[in-house]
């Protein structure tokens, strides 16, 4: 983990509950040539892969609705976001994670995925890097009504809608998960429903 620039000097683990809290003391040689000496947190919650899918036929797509604590403590009154299908990849590549997602989550089975992008979440104090991927579903692809596993504690509800709600959604800013967000923008760019 160390380069030419970072020294890792000391890993304490603060919190391996959920996830793996680290405090990490490093050297950093700074653009002026001087060492110095910082400490940060690192939240280490693994990497994950989310998904945009969209029917170009129906002009519809499907997102999710489901509780997300931080969200809530955080003024989300009710706690509630609508995202992107999504998931950690565990010991998955990210192909296999977000089809395993999607067929869980939402209850479609699909074979083809396509990965756009893949970006860091929150580099400040998250270690997490997120698979972008892209996804044409149709009805015939629906096997069961999805909603999450039970072992995950997952309760989502499953929403398809029109592309342009999804956008009035962002827009007004109904939507306001990041993930989402970035999808709903890279398929207005390349223009995946016209």
């Amino acid at each position: 983990m160390d380069n030419k620039r970072v020294k890792i000097k000391n890993v304490e683990v603060l919190s391996d509950n959920w996830y793996t809290l680290n405090k990490v003391t490093f050297d950093y040689l700074r653009n002026d040539g001087i060492w110095q000496t910082q400490i940060r947190e690192s939240y280490d919650r693994g990497n994950g892969a989310t998904v945009f899918m969209y029917n170009k036929e129906t002009q519809n797509i499907v997102l999710i609705k489901q509780f997300r604590f931080p969200s809530f403590a955080n003024g989300n009154e009710d706690g509630l976001l609508i995202e992107t299908c999504a998931g950690l990849l565990d010991e998955d590549d990210p192909e296999t994670c977000i089809k395993k997602e999607i067929f869980e989550e939402t209850g479609y089975k699909i074979q083809t995925v396509k990965k756009v992008f893949e970006a860091y979440m929150t580099p400040g104090a998250v270690t997490e890097q997120m698979h972008y991927f892209i996804a044409e579903y149709s009805d015939d692809m629906k096997a069961n009504n999805g909603g999450g596993l039970d072992s995950e504690q997952e309760d989502i509800e499953v929403l398809e809608m029109a592309f342009s709600v999804a956008i009035e959604l962002m827009n007004n800013g109904t939507i306001k998960d990041a993930k989402t967000i970035l999808l709903l923008q890279y398929a207005i760019i390349h223009k995946l429903l016209e």
